[in-house]
């Protein structure tokens, strides 16, 4: 669960929730925000130079390619207004999960949605409380998402603060839904936040993040929910995991201390800890083993650098960070994709879109499984000031090896 920026949400995606009724599979077909047809100038692209998006009924949008973004070959859009982010492939790599709040059509917190071979886009949570982080189960026949239906019934009223927060609502628990049959049951459940729910690409296990030790730490567990084993255990807000692909090492986000400041600022983490939310301002990507054993910091540039997966490599981290943007009252509002090695070397930048206000948000990637495709989360577009959207990228491993269309 993190923030889109413009949402109000934490971890990997956007916080915004609570709920509580019991299975009112209310929607499971929503109105769709999922585009199906080529129209104008990209019916013109498509026949020029023909591409098929790999989650079916998206509109190709190559015009919103910067030239400095050598590594999208073909960009689609997924959705269209509103807040919709934390868009992650299922095993296929043919369909994707992902959160949707719209308040113009009454999606007044982030509720989950998965996309369909017909290029539907359906509602699987049931509309009580808010919801976040989802995530397809090995089969592709299941989807976990955290929601904080066993508490409130609507979404939950963030409580006013000066500064920008994520909170953390500790109704959360982790679910499941079986995407035939509708029928939803508890995964992981207990007073206090638990959210940030991803599976092993190997199938065997889950990694989350919780409350549940008294401090914000990373935890796995079996897919049925059971031997949970505690990752992290140092101060601070550790989450948004993923493991890499071969399942032994996950990678995360984890609050920077600043050196020499840090007896008031874990004073001040330990006071929001107490009203259920963090400060997401300053935090570094790291990586560990499940067991707990070889932490091991990633980056060190400063700012909120969050949303890491690994490439198919597993040698490399993609992420979002807004380290390189200048201060605006004193915030950094642009966030754009990077990639650098494990150790945070050969820092490479790959979106650039940082010159329109309110269009300066790129995070949340994840690549297919086969490493063909990204998918990430970006305020660019024709939308209103401040909307996020999914897009899937047709990935360029080597740009340089790429040969120049003829003149």
């Amino acid at each position: 669960m993190i923030s889109t920026v413009s949402s109000s949400s934490p971890a990997r995606r956007t916080l915004v929730h609570p709920s509580l009724l019991t299975s009112v599979v209310v929607a499971l077909l929503a109105p769709s925000t999922l585009s199906c047809a080529f129209t104008g100038d990209q019916a013109k692209q498509a026949k020029e130079a023909p591409a098929v998006s790999p989650v079916p009924g998206c509109t190709l949008v190559n015009e919103l390619i910067l030239p400095e973004e050598v590594h999208f070959k073909n960009l689609w859009q997924v959705t269209f207004g509103g807040q919709n982010a934390e868009a992650y492939w299922n095993f296929a790599d043919d369909q994707l999960s992902l959160q949707i709040m719209n308040k113009s059509d009454g999606r007044n917190c982030d509720r989950i949605y998965v996309t369909g071979a017909d290029g539907s886009m359906r509602q699987v949570s049931n509309g009580v409380g808010v919801t976040t982080c989802a995530f397809f189960m090995p089969d592709d026949e299941a989807v976990l998402y955290a929601s904080t239906q066993s508490g409130h019934d609507g979404c939950p009223t963030k409580p006013p603060s000066e500064v920008y927060t994520w909170m953390l609502w500790p109704d959360y628990d982790i679910y499941v839904r079986e995407l035939g049959t509708g029928m939803e049951k508890p995964l992981v459940e207990a007073y206090g936040y638990d959210a940030e729910a991803t599976v092993s690409p190997q199938g065997d296990r889950i990694v989350f993040t919780s409350t549940r030790s008294g401090d914000v730490e990373l935890w796995t567990c079996d897919l049925d929910g059971q031997n949970l084993q505690q990752v992290t255990d140092t101060l601070g807000y550790d989450g948004g995991a993923f493991f890499n692909h071969a399942g032994d090492r996950l990678v995360f986000r984890t609050t920077a201390w600043t050196p020499g400041d840090e007896d008031r600022e874990q004073a001040a983490y330990r006071e929001d800890l107490q009203r259920w939310q963090v400060r997401p301002n300053n935090m570094e990507i790291y990586t560990i083993r499940p067991d707990g054993s070889e932490r091991e910091q990633v980056t060190a540039l400063g700012g909120a650098n969050f949303a890491p997966y690994f490439l198919p490599d597993d040698q490399r981290i993609i992420f979002s960070s807004n380290h390189h943007s200048r201060e605006i009252n004193g915030v950094k509002f642009n966030f754009d994709l990077f990639i650098c090695d494990l150790d945070g070397r050969n820092l490479e930048r790959i979106t650039y879109f940082d010159d329109v206000p309110g269009k300066q948000f790129d995070s949340f990637p994840m690549f297919s499984h086969d490493g063909k495709y990204l998918a990430f989360s970006s305020n660019r577009g024709d939308g209103k000031v401040g909307d996020t959207n999914v897009f899937i990228a047709e990935w360029i491993e080597d740009p340089a090896a790429v040969e120049a269309p003829p003149k």
